[in-house]
């Protein structure tokens, strides 16, 4: 328990606290008690005052990510008190039973059962495929949504927190395929794809283009291709995008020939069968594809 502080002219006790500067003070005659700052703001700050009621001084930050949003509470491990002291045995036993129940209340319910096991799931797959946690907000976000509509049911839940987790890929402009997801969660290309067009459909989401920028770079980097091959395919994608040659092409599919295209032009050594292995497309499409923009965009 903390002293009461006596004012050294007045004798009074009562006090009062700056916030601003913690300085405390005398409430009797305003003498300043003590000058030394005490730390008593929050470590966040607040411009307006809703803002400063929202906001909350202790606990982890809220998350779209856990089952509870971050906010429920976790009986401690340490088995001793608040002085220090080891508890007894009985108190002890008694503490492991709260502890139990506590952690059992916590998912009562079927809902709150499959979002825990779906973030879990996602937090695997953020470590694996490397994503940020704007896309995990963004993809706990799209699993509750397609929650609430019954979706989930009588799907997997992997297969589920996949094609949430490439519908925020897509919307955040994360270069992530299908296929790197699917090859990550264990999950079957099929399967992903059929809930991914379901969950846009049911949603109503309006998925953007992905960027074919993006896929060179990608692609370009897997085949180990020099800087000056990725400024010429760079190019040679802008009049790509320009005269819309694009619309409708698999955006890695079109990457892989405009490289391919890109490597003729600069004279390094790559095959059709090296540049559609890292895009991750069959040789023939890079073929196709090629032929195709030669023809249209009358490169020799």
């Amino acid at each position: 328990m903390q002293t009461a502080i006596l004012c050294s002219i007045c004798k009074s006790d009562q006090t009062v606290t700056d916030p601003e500067s913690g300085e405390i003070i005398c409430r009797n005659c305003g003498l300043v008690l003590s000058d030394k700052a005490q730390e008593s703001r929050p470590e966040w700050r607040a411009f307006t005052g809703e803002e400063a009621n929202d906001r909350s001084r202790t606990g982890i930050p809220s998350s779209l990510a856990r089952h509870d949003m971050g906010l429920s509470t976790v009986i401690g491990r340490t088995d001793k008190d608040a002085s220090g002291r080891a508890i007894d045995v009985a108190m002890r036993s008694t503490m492991g039973r709260l502890r139990a129940w506590d952690f059992r209340t916590q998912a009562h319910s079927p809902t709150d059962r499959n979002l825990r096991q779906a973030f879990s799931e996602l937090d695997r797959l953020k470590d694996k495929l490397g994503v940020s946690d704007a896309v995990i907000e963004k993809t706990a976000y799209i699993y509750r949504k397609a929650q609430e509509r019954g979706l989930v049911r009588g799907r997997t839940i992997s297969a589920m927190v996949g094609a949430a987790l490439y519908i925020a890929c897509r919307e955040t402009g994360a270069s992530r395929t299908l296929k790197d997801i699917a090859e990550i969660g264990n999950i079957k290309r099929k399967d992903l794809a059929r809930i991914y067009r379901l969950v846009v459909m049911e949603l109503d989401l309006k998925i953007p283009m992905i960027d074919p920028m993006k896929c060179i770079v990608r692609v370009a980097n897997r085949a180990n291709l020099s800087e000056r091959t990725k400024r010429v395919a760079m190019n040679i994608m802008k009049g790509v995008t320009k005269s819309g040659i694009s619309a409708g092409k698999d955006p890695m599919g079109l990457a892989a020939s405009v490289l391919y295209l890109a490597c003729l032009n600069t004279g390094e050594s790559r095959t059709q069968t090296d540049i559609a292995e890292a895009a991750g497309v069959t040789e023939v499409t890079v073929r196709n594809r090629y032929k195709n923009l030669k023809s249209q965009l009358d490169l020799n």
